[in-house]
């Protein structure tokens, strides 16, 4: 896999810390584009597929490395990116966030106006609802630590980058108001940042085939100038018009610009092709997992022509027809098929348990590289190297890496999470804690 030179950034030398970093949509994205990551994991799933693909990871929990291991991290870290779990705050969660999110915006400016971490922290376990809903706290206070850490001499993230459901909006406006005013330095000094608007995006406007509707937020430091959300590259595909802004929309060369693609419909991807023999035969029809008008019975469906739902973590148990009442063969997405989707590459190596909800919660790498090109000024690359294959990550670099991220060649260590509060089954929804995290993510619909 191919890349480019990183050095056409502003930045000398970008290095990203990817917090609830997931199997690895971002460091992905960020490998493509040939700048260096660092994720924080905190379920050991995702850590398996991260050693497997060669990602630099540390096996552990966000909020306790902030408390006690910043300093361990690497100084030249000077990009801050991540999603902090949604669940709370997803139309399918339970709504704890929603709920809570006045007392969510007022922790925010508790923390830049000084208050202590423990003060916040009590007021948060005070908090009524699901305990991850404090975890959108993290990338801030995380941006707050990097001034007053002794290792890093005060130097600010020169870059933030985060990304969550739609129903975070409300947070990330708070937070492009409390950048914008600056962050506590030293001396009484305010690190200012740069904001660009904060916008949802539709994923299938960036090359992903799926609908996913992602918020995003970038910031630089005012030294770097004001940061600009990354252009659609394709159309943005309309259900109530199918065709509209697809390969198959013969309007487009009169009514699109001409440098917007067609939006890319399933079938390109999975379908069998000369160069992908393996691929489904076509024609094909995915039946969602969801109900849809209220009535969970009444499941969407969608064709290879058009681009596929949402991938989430019950993407094992979307059914696949050849028409329907006639199955397809096999008959379900397999882990593959639904890591192409999220626009990983065809082998990218999934490990560990519970794959599925790994794939889902996972940022498609493809969004991910366009926000990271676009917020690190780097120039664009062909969408098609995503869609290579990944290279192989020898045994003795696993080992390694595994070593480094867990503090053990073959096996957790001090410093990773308790085993017991790890299940490898079951829904990630239902736990107290995400099992995977930029990721821990259902997406809004």
């Amino acid at each position: 896999m191919t890349s480019p030179d990183a050095a056409a950034s502003f930045l000398e030398n970008p290095y990203i810390l990817d917090l609830f970093a997931g199997p690895g949509g971002l460091d992905t994205a960020a490998r493509t584009l040939g700048v260096r990551s660092l994720g924080i994991e905190w379920d050991r799933n995702a850590c398996e597929t991260r050693y497997a693909a060669g990602l630099q990871t540390w096996h552990a929990d966000v909020s306790t490395v902030r408390r006690e291991r910043f300093h361990e991290l690497p100084r030249e870290l000077n990009v801050l990116a991540g999603g902090p779990p949604c669940q709370t705050y997803s139309v399918a969660g339970q709504g704890a966030g929603r709920k809570a999110l006045d007392d969510v915006k007022g922790f925010i400016r508790e923390l830049v106006n000084g208050v202590d971490d423990t003060v916040i922290d009590k007021q948060l376990e005070e908090l009524h609802g699901d305990p991850r809903t404090a975890l959108v706290l993290e990338p801030l206070r995380y941006a707050i630590k990097a001034l007053t850490c002794p290792n890093r001499d005060g130097r600010p993230f020169d870059v933030i980058v985060l990304e969550q459901v739609p129903g975070v909006k409300a947070l990330w406006d708070v937070y492009a108001e409390v950048l914008k005013a600056g962050l506590p330095g030293k001396d009484g000094v305010r690190v200012r940042y740069e904001v660009a608007e904060v916008t949802t995006l539709p994923t299938e406007a960036y090359g992903v085939p799926q609908t996913r509707r992602r918020t995003i937020l970038m910031a630089r430091l005012t030294a770097h100038g004001v940061p600009r959300l990354p252009g659609r590259r394709h159309h943005v595909y309309n259900p109530h018009n199918p065709k509209a802004g697809g390969p198959e929309d013969t309007t487009l060369s009169l009514d699109g610009p001409p440098f917007i693609d067609p939006w890319v419909p399933m079938g390109k991807v999975l379908g069998r092709t000369e160069g992908r023999p393996g691929g489904r035969e076509t024609p094909f029809e995915i039946v969602s997992n969801y109900g849809s008008g209220g009535d969970p019975k009444n499941r969407g469906v969608r064709t290879h022509r058009q681009p596929a739902f949402t991938v989430t973590g019950k993407v094992s148990r979307n059914a696949v027809r050849r028409k329907p009442g006639i199955p397809h063969d096999p008959p379900r997405l397999t882990i593959a098929e639904a890591g192409i989707l999220q626009t990983f590459p065809p082998n990218y190596p999934w490990s560990g348990g519970d794959q599925s909800q790994q794939v889902g919660n996972a940022v498609p790498p493809m969004f991910g590289m366009h926000v990271l090109a676009a917020a690190l000024g780097l120039p664009d690359v062909p969408e098609e190297l995503l869609r290579e294959d990944w290279p192989e990550t020898p045994d003795e670099d696993r080992a390694t890496l595994r070593k480094e991220g867990c503090g053990a060649p073959d096996g957790c260590g001090p410093n990773c999470p308790k085993p017991e509060d790890q299940s490898s089954s079951g829904d990630s929804s239902e736990s107290s804690r995400p099992r995977t995290g930029a990721s821990a993510k259902r997406s809004e619909k």
